[in-house]
Formats: C-alpha cells, structure tokens, sequence
C-alpha cells in the first residue's frame, strides 16, 4: 500500500511502513526569488543597524551637551551665590542711624582716582567731594579731619570702601588733595557725621 501526500515544500511518501521525506525540486526562478528576498533582508537589517548606530551617538552627543549645559549652570549658580553671599555680607545703616550716630571714628583714610561708576550707580568723578565708606548710607554727608595737620573737608558718600584691612574711608582725589594727603597716599583722620 502507497500513499503520497504533498504540500508545497515538501512530499512525504508512505510504504508499507517506510515513511521517506522526499524534497520537490526547486526552479531556478523560486532560488532567484529566495535569494533577492535574503538579500533584501539582509540590506534592511544593516540600514536598522546603522540608523540605531546614529541615533546611539546623537544621544551620547546629546547627553554630554546637556552634561556641559549643567556643569556651566552649577559654575554660574555658585558664582552668582557667591556674588549674592557677597552683597549681603555688607549691611548698611539706615539714614537715621547715620544722624543719630555723631559719634567719631578714627583711622586711616586713603584716595582712589580710577573707576567708572560707584556702588550708588553714579559716574566716578576725581574732582567731585565724594568717598567710599563700608557701611554709611548712600548720601550721608561726613566730615573728614586730617589728625596731622588738621585740616577737614565734607565729603558725600556714595561708593563702598575701602577694602584694606585698617582703612576707614577712602576719599576722591579733590577731598585728598585738600586734606593735604596726597603725596603719603593715606593719612590718619578722624570722621564725623554731619548729616
């Protein structure tokens, strides 16, 4: 007894309890289609594996611009944080605290002739009556007296100064020069508020 069964790949015959796989033949015109359909497979998966490549390396590109964004972002944050911890170190008086204190303060005075703006905003002038103090009020009006000779000028404060460990005030060149102080740079002196 034989019975052949076949499928399109495959043909199995059964005798007499032999069962025998035979293979159909294949046309050349099926082994081209196989052999386009691999080679399209293969073309494809080397473009898949290209176009993750690139998207692998826009990503870490990406990655480490963001990285670089984050550290100039925390470099400028403790900047600015130090610059703001700066400012606030400095606490003013207020006006009345200014006019009430009459109390005088001796030390050491120097003269600054360069800079472009003071702390108050305004534009630095050598000829001006002006000094720097570190904790006055912008405006206080203070009498400056040269212990040596004896000489005082009124000066108006409206910069921050000075920012030499034993200096007191530094004053425009004008309030120096009539204090008599310029040739030494610096002079003992006593201050007064006056207003």
């Amino acid at each position: 007894m034989s019975s052949i069964g076949c499928t399109g790949t495959s043909c199995v015959d059964v005798r007499a309890g032999r069962t025998q796989f035979k293979a159909p033949s294949i046309t050349a015109a099926r082994a081209g289609k196989f052999v386009r359909l691999l080679a399209v497979s293969l073309a494809a998966a080397s473009l898949a594996a290209c176009a993750q490549s690139s998207v692998i390396t826009q990503k870490s590109e990406l990655r480490a611009s963001r990285q670089a964004s984050l550290d100039h972002d925390r470099a400028t944050s403790s900047m600015m944080k130090r610059r703001v911890a700066a400012v606030r170190r400095h606490i003013p008086a207020s006006r009345r605290d200014a006019a009430d204190t009459k109390t005088a303060s001796h030390g050491v005075a120097s003269f600054y002739t360069e800079g472009t703006k003071t702390a108050n905003g305004e534009k630095f002038n050598t000829l001006d009556m002006t000094a720097a103090h570190p904790t006055l009020p912008f405006g206080t009006k203070l009498r400056v007296t040269n212990v040596a000779s004896g000489r005082s000028v009124t000066v108006r404060v409206n910069d921050r100064g000075p920012y030499v460990q034993g200096r007191v005030v530094d004053v425009s060149y004008s309030a120096a020069d009539a204090l008599g102080m310029v040739g030494k740079g610096v002079a003992k002196v006593k201050l007064d508020v006056v207003q």
